[in-house]
């Protein structure tokens, strides 16, 4: 599992970061990251800023550097802002990239937006059909901790929280929009409402 950008492929945008405030006197802003590849920002001289409800405006890039105490935080400073005044415009910007930048993950990794909306099947044995749970409706990534993600699946009694490990998930088809899982014996107990469907 990888990726945490959050994307939406129909409109051809991958966000990467969300603009909090102004960060120190020189125009710099803190964001929250969307992403788990911060590295390429070092590459580009160009990202597009959106704000709440609007369209995405190219703005260069000046520097980016990430929060070494807090992974998941960064701060960026973009042409033209040189002052504090000059920063605070940006509160609550999206920051994005156009789709087609969005990185290539190895084989056996997968983008958090590439498993929303999959369907998810369990399989319960070779005499017996898959059987639909329901579609991932968000994933649940641990910041900063070592740990699996969850993910969130809405069934048609209420929702089931799967492990995306992969003794359990055991097929995961991102162009068929298909995830096939096989669920040991607690989890069925800790999502009691699987059985009473």
């Amino acid at each position: 599992m990888s990726g945490a950008s959050s994307a939406s492929g129909a409109t051809g945008w991958v966000q990467v970061a969300r603009i909090l405030r102004p960060r120190g006197n020189k125009g710099e802003v803190a964001a929250e990251l969307f992403t788990d590849f911060p590295k390429r920002f070092d590459s580009l001289s160009e990202v597009y800023l959106r704000k709440p409800g609007g369209e995405p405006q190219p703005v260069g890039l000046l520097r980016f550097w990430a929060d070494h105490n807090h992974p998941e935080f960064g701060v960026f400073h973009f042409a033209g802002s040189t002052n504090i005044s000059e920063a605070e415009k940006w509160r609550g910007y999206d920051v994005l990239l156009p789709f087609e930048q969005r990185v290539q993950l190895p084989a056996g990794k997968y983008f958090v937006t590439d498993l929303i909306g999959c369907a998810v099947w369990e399989i319960q044995g070779p005499e017996q059909a898959p059987r639909l749970l329901g579609k991932v409706k968000d994933v649940y990534v641990p910041q900063g901790l070592p740990g699996t993600p969850l993910l969130q699946v809405l069934s048609r009694a209420a929702e089931i929280l799967v492990p995306l490990a992969e003794d359990i998930c055991t097929r995961i088809d991102v162009p068929g929009r298909r995830i096939e899982v096989k669920l040991p014996e607690g989890l069925r107990e800790v999502n009691a409402d699987l059985s009473t469907e």
